[in-house]
Order: C-alpha cells, then structure tokens, then sequence
C-alpha cells in the first residue's frame, strides 16, 4: 500500500500528455469554430470568384483567369508554397443548340447538351422520339428497336437531404445515351437530374455515345409524355454543336499553412475551381472552394501556426474529370504523410452529419472536434466515411484517409449545373456554419498527433 502514491503518480505521468491536450484542443476547437460563425472570408471569396470570373469550364479563357484568381486570392490570404500543378485533360465545349417539336404540335423545347455530346449534322436532325419513364424501360429494349428514333427518358429524382437520388437517377444522364445509341438511336434526351419546376436544364457529363445527347428541362420532359400519350407520333428537330479538346491544359492551384513541428505531415482539403457554364459555379463549386479556403485560414490563425501542414487545392477538372487522378499521381510518392483528406462539394447548406475515420474515435483531437459540434447542430455519423468527394478518389485510393461531411442538399439540385447556379442562392449564415465545421476539425488535427489509419492487428 505504501508504493500506491508512486503508482498513482507515475500512471498521471504517462496519461498526462493525452489528458492535457483535450482541453487545449477543445478550446483552440471552439475558438476557430466561433470565429468561423461570424467571419465573411468564405462569403467574400464566393463572391469575388463568381463576379470577377463567372462560369468556368475547364479549357476555357475563364479557366485561366480562374487559375490565376486562385494565385492571386491564396497568396493574399496569407497561404505558402502557392503554386499551380498543371496536366492534361479531355475538355468538351458547347456550342449552339436548340430543340424544337415540330409534329403533332409545334413548340420549342428547354435543352442543355450533355458534356461528351457528338454534334448533330449541319441542318440538325428531325426524327420520331419514343418516350420511357423510367431507365429501365429503355434498357428492356432490345437492340435495333430504337433505329432511327430519339430515346427520351423521362424518369424524374426525388428530393433528399443526403443527395443520394442523384446517384440512383444520375445513370440515365451518365449512361443512357450509350444504351440508347446501343439500340440504334439518333439521339438522345434526358429529364435533367433536377428538382425544380422552372424551365431551366440542367447539364452534366455523359458517357460519349457518337450520338447528340441533352438534357430536357424537367417540365419539357413532362411536356413530351404528354404529348406522346395523346397517341399520335412526335417528331423533334434538334440541332447541337459542340467540339472537344482531347488534351486541354488544366490546373490545380495549391497554397499551404505550414506546419511548425511536422511540416512534412499533410492534411489536404479543397474544392474544385472549375464549373458547368450555364451559371456562374456558385454553388457548385464555388461554395466549396471558399469554405475550404477561409477553414483553413482560420484553423491556422487560432494556433498561431499549426503543428502540421494544412493545404487547399482548388482543383482544376472535377466536372470533366481528370483533376483528382492528376493529383494523386503527382503526390503519390507522399501519400504516407498525408494525415486525412477532405473535400468539400456538395453545395453551401449546412453540415448536418459529419463522418470520420473510426480508427481516431478514441483520440482527445476527436474527442475535442464532437465536442464542438453541438452548436452547429451537426451530429456524428457511426458509420465510417464511405465516399469523400470525386477529387480525393484518387488519394482513398493510395489509402489516404478521409473525412465525410454531409451538407443539407434538399435544395441543391434545384440549382446544381443549371442557370440558376449564381451567388444569390447561398445562405451567408449557412456557409459559415460549413466553415464552422471544417475549421473546428482542421484546427484539431493540424495541432495533435491523431492517427486517423487502422492499426495493425495484434499477433
């Protein structure tokens, strides 16, 4: 009993780094989460891509502005190491388009051509559509059932907080040309993989078929089964161009807070820079490109400067593709020291699950990032982290770890690739609470030693 004082005393000895850190984190958590809920970093840097840049297609001029928007806006933030990571990528562009009904009544149709279109021939084509409801539908057709025709697909998404009908609904825009073309369609159209009731398409990439593709606005889809349920043939005339640059210069900009202990020890986070071009990217990806921008920003100012490194890319290709698989070839050689990964694309509406690593579960720098959720109104997710963004596939696939914020999408793809995508419909306070949340979990694992890696099992 005598050596109990000694036991006691040297057990407080080896549980006392982990026990004293908790509360500085905790602190340092809720002072960067506070300060985010009221800073207008994130709103100025929104706003000053989409008025001073506007849509930004990757192989356009407004991509290079954007390049160098990025620079500049970086460095003037007070980000290191600010540079730009070029590489090559498919780039298709739009050019004039239209689609009209000409048989049995005579009206204009709302069209967007789907990235990867093949344009129609001089003079458009004219043809009979044949109407599905559903995907599955078309692809009960078999093959040579569709010669001659334009397959439309009219099958409608659902509107969810987590986004997810858009993963369901989303093959018939990535896909369905391919499986229209297979049954010898013209042409194909599409409902846009939209939640709204306006008369605005909404674009996205599609899988090239070498036939025209576009996306029908949501109540020209409607429009079209009507008409074709009347039981007399419809004829559309539609006309597309549209060119494509197989081997387009892009960018990934890149700036840094560098760590002050373990400068080498990464964690990586941002948005992609570029856009679909009928709105201004303000939503997509704009939002995201700011909330990590002023996250990290603030994550670095409330430790003076962090233990490890925080660095943001803007990437330069995610709607195309080719951005994400370009980093991570680039930076595979370091993947080791990449900490945690993060990527933040999913509109502005706030964070309302968050999904972490649960090999860190137990950490005090976890410990500290829940505690300051509550506030936000953002609850942890059980369940670990199943897909971080299109950006960072490429590092979850080197065994990167990463992080899964899911925001309120209810609304996003009311606006998502559409005209409607400008500054207007983002909720000043709902961006902060985003950078709110990003900041109180960059902040903790830029200032400890958290592992977010599965441990090796015991032999």
């Amino acid at each position: 009993m005598r050596h109990l004082p000694i036991v006691v005393f040297a057990a407080a000895l080896i549980a006392g780094p982990a026990i004293a850190q908790t509360p500085s984190l905790a602190a340092g958590a809720a002072a960067a989460r506070d300060k985010a809920l009221s800073d207008t970093t994130a709103w100025d840097v929104v706003e000053s891509l989409t008025t001073e840049i506007g849509p930004r297609p990757v192989g356009s001029p407004a991509m290079q502005r954007a390049r160098d928007w990025g620079v500049a806006t970086l460095k003037r933030l007070g980000f290191e190491n600010v540079h730009v990571e070029n590489f090559t990528t498919n780039a298709w562009s739009r050019g004039p388009e239209s689609a009209e009904v000409v048989a049995p009544f005579a009206q204009k149709l709302a069209i967007l051509g789907i990235g990867g279109s093949s344009p129609t021939p001089a003079g458009g084509i004219t043809a009979p559509i044949v109407v599905f409801t559903s995907y599955q539908a078309l692809l009960d057709q078999p093959v040579g059932a569709l010669t001659g025709k334009i397959a439309v697909v009219t099958q409608a998404m659902g509107r969810t907080q987590d986004g997810s009908s858009y993963g369901v609904v989303g093959v018939q825009r990535r896909n369905g040309a391919v499986e229209a073309a297979k049954r010898g369609a013209v042409a194909y159209l599409a409902r846009s993989l939209s939640t709204d009731d306006t008369r605005l398409p909404h674009t996205g990439a599609g899988t090239p078929a070498g036939i025209p593709m576009a996306a029908l606005s949501t109540v020209d889809a409607q429009l079209l089964e009507r008409m074709a349920g009347r039981g007399k043939p419809v004829s559309v005339h539609l006309e597309m161009a549209s060119s494509v640059n197989p081997a387009a210069e892009a960018w990934n900009v890149v700036g840094e807070i560098r760590g002050r202990a373990k400068p080498d020890e990464v964690i990586v986070v941002g948005g992609h820079l570029d856009s679909w071009d009928p709105g201004t990217g303000a939503v997509d990806d704009g939002a995201g490109v700011a909330i990590q921008t002023a996250a990290a920003k603030l994550a670095g100012e409330a430790a003076g400067r962090p233990r490890r490194t925080i660095r943001v890319v803007m990437w330069g290709s995610e709607e195309q593709n080719g951005s994400g698989a370009a980093y991570a070839a680039a930076h595979k050689t370091e993947a080791d020291k990449i900490i945690i990964a993060g990527e933040s694309d999913g509109g502005s509406g706030r964070i309302w699950s968050v999904a972490t690593p649960p090999a860190a579960n137990g950490h005090p720098a976890m410990v500290a990032f829940r505690a300051a959720l509550p506030p936000l109104k953002a609850t942890v997710n059980s369940t670990p982290p199943r897909s971080g963004g299109s950006d960072i596939a490429g590092l979850m696939g080197l065994k990167v770890p990463f992080v899964d914020f899911n925001q309120d999408m209810s609304r996003y793809f009311d606006l998502h690739h559409s005209a409607d995508d400008t500054l207007d419909k983002i909720d000043p306070a709902e961006l902060a609470q985003n950078v709110a949340v990003w900041a109180a979990f960059l902040y903790v694992a830029a200032n400890s030693d958290v592992d977010f890696r599965p441990k090796p099992a015991a032999p």
